[in-house]
């Protein structure tokens, strides 16, 4: 039975073509060729923060996080970068008895930000608070430690395989799998996309039916 969700953040819950966006401005690149280069880096399978070297060898992001704060520009989001299909999605499960959660790679900021923005849910962690991140099992493992459930009885919803699919699963997590983003694009036709998730889904929107018709199947 499934009796808990938690939710990654970008992609999955946090459309970041703005953030993104303005790193592009940052770095004073048009936007289309940070996209590009961005998408080619993740189709090659390297980490997405390759993306910076190629403009700026020898950038560190947290410290440009930093800089941009001082500057003015610091990492930002509201209501209108959530995807439509969130507050919806998030209200109708724990209408249906589930707790939700939300945790993701981000920083102590970022997680201000998202606990402002008042979602309905019953928890909001991120990476920074739990001193560990993505793809790190360990990361589950607090994910389980902090949901007053077993872990087989967690969903964890994600958008890419290498940072969330694949490691959630290792941890005994169920899955699944939502295909928006870069990631969930560009990763859609590995054969992990089908073979580990225990869900694949386009929107949110479909989350909840899919763990009543899995938790019918359990019972």
């Amino acid at each position: 039975m499934i009796r808990a969700v938690v939710f990654d953040v970008g992609e999955c819950l946090v459309d970041e073509t703005r953030e993104y966006g303005t790193w592009a401005d940052w770095l004073n690149v048009p936007r289309h060729t940070f996209s590009a280069v961005f998408g080619a880096v993740i189709a090659q399978g390297r980490d997405y923060r390759e993306t910076f070297q190629v403009f700026r060898p020898g950038f560190d992001l947290a410290e440009e996080r930093e800089k941009r704060a001082t500057a003015g520009q610091p990492e930002w989001f509201g209501e209108d970068d959530l995807y439509p299909d969130v507050r919806p999605t998030l209200s109708r499960l724990r209408a249906d008895g589930l707790w939700v959660g939300i945790a993701g790679n981000q920083t102590i900021r970022a997680g201000k930000i998202l606990r402002a923005l008042n979602l309905p849910a019953d928890m909001i962690a991120t990476s920074d608070d739990w001193g560990v991140s993505k793809p790190d099992v360990e990361f589950f493992s607090q994910v389980a430690k902090n949901t007053p459930c077993a872990a087989q009885e967690i969903l964890y919803v994600g958008d890419r395989l290498d940072n969330d699919i694949r490691p959630a699963a290792r941890m005994g997590l169920q899955t699944a799998l939502i295909r928006r983003g870069p990631w969930g694009v560009i990763q859609r036709d590995d054969p992990d996309s089908n073979e580990v998730p225990t869900v694949r889904i386009d929107t949110l929107s479909e989350l909840p039916d899919r763990v009543i018709q899995l938790n019918a199947v359990a019972r």
